[in-house]
């Protein structure tokens, strides 16, 4: 999905200190103008920009609307869709045509440079899922457009079942190979479920509550909210606090240490590698390719005007160690 705010800000970060679950609160943002699909953003934010490499999670539904966002760019990421209910086509400049469901891993890697659509379909009443975004380490940077699709099994722990997309979690693993050690879980948890699920304490894990309330450690999260916690944890203990089944997804990945400038749909390193992408996208250039088959009244989404500032590189937040 494209970030289609008109004036995306620039995201300085630092991590938030103290000890415990750090919880990060979504803001809404409409998506393509007055009747756009709503989301709820809950990464980058000023308080935190990257858990491992994922840069940027858009939670949304279940709402009953369409989705039509015509082709438009990205450079030096992957972007995971993941979906609950609904259906999205997909079309990209690498040629791949298909079909997002609930369940299903459709990852797109933009590297160099791509540009794709995403329109639901019409026989999608309802829209429910999230869109990922996953930054690529600056030796990979540059790769070559590629789209992965996988269907995880579902297995049972205790009070859960679970789908891992990506990485590995209780023995099961994604064979969708990644450029840095992540992980991608959905868990759906039963009534008065309380579970704890072994983690890599290497990692830096986020758990976005998607139905709930769901109790992460001694900390309850709403819909839409993030929990966070940083490496050192072996065990996260999450608790359903809802009068009903919930579900959450669980994503973890090695704490990303590069510098990192996010503007629009383009990550890159510097304020002039993100105008020379623009540019490039505006001229038309070939870097970006082009997507054949969407039907929309827009045939590519301009990109909005630069602030009128330089962007400044993220900085590098000073991770605490946790202990479980």
């Amino acid at each position: 999905m494209s970030n289609l705010e008109a004036a995306p800000a620039e995201v300085a970060c630092s991590a938030a200190r103290g000890s415990g679950t750090e919880v990060l609160r979504p803001r809404e943002v409409p998506l393509g103008g007055p009747r756009a699909l709503r989301v709820q953003r809950t990464l980058p934010q000023r308080q935190r920009s990257l858990i491992g490499a994922w840069c940027f999670i858009d939670h949304y539904g279940p709402v009953s609307a369409s989705m039509d966002v015509p082709p438009h760019p990205h450079t030096g990421l992957q972007t995971v869709s993941w979906l609950f209910d609904g259906e999205v086509e997909h079309r990209d400049s690498a040629g791949v045509h298909a079909l997002v469901r609930p369940g299903e891993l459709n990852l797109m890697t933009a590297g160099a440079g791509i540009c794709h659509s995403e329109v639901s379909l019409q026989s999608s009443a309802v829209l429910h899922g999230v869109q990922l975004w996953v930054a690529l380490p600056g030796s990979d940077r540059d790769a070559g457009r590629d789209f992965a699709h996988h269907v995880p099994e579902r297995f049972s722990l205790p009070g859960a079942v679970a789908r891992v997309f990506l990485g590995e979690l209780a023995g099961h693993r994604s064979p969708v190979p990644t450029f840095t050690p992540l992980l991608g879980a959905q868990l759906d948890l039963d009534v008065g479920a309380e579970l704890d699920v072994d983690v890599d304490p290497s990692f830096e894990h986020g758990v976005l509550c998607d139905s709930g309330p769901v109790a992460l450690g001694e900390t309850t999260l709403a819909v839409a909210d993030l929990g966070y916690r940083g490496p050192g944890t072996s065990s996260l203990h999450l608790r359903n606090a809802a009068d009903r089944p919930a579900r959450v997804l669980l994503l973890g990945g090695l704490p990303f240490a590069e510098e990192l400038v996010m503007w629009w749909n383009f990550v890159g390193r510097s304020h002039d590698d993100i105008v020379g992408y623009r540019q490039l996208w505006q001229d038309g250039d070939e870097r970006f390719g082009a997507v054949h088959g969407y039907r929309g009244s827009v045939t590519r989404l301009p990109a909005p005007p630069l602030p009128t500032t330089r962007l400044r590189p993220r900085p590098i937040p000073e991770r605490r160690e946790e202990h479980a």
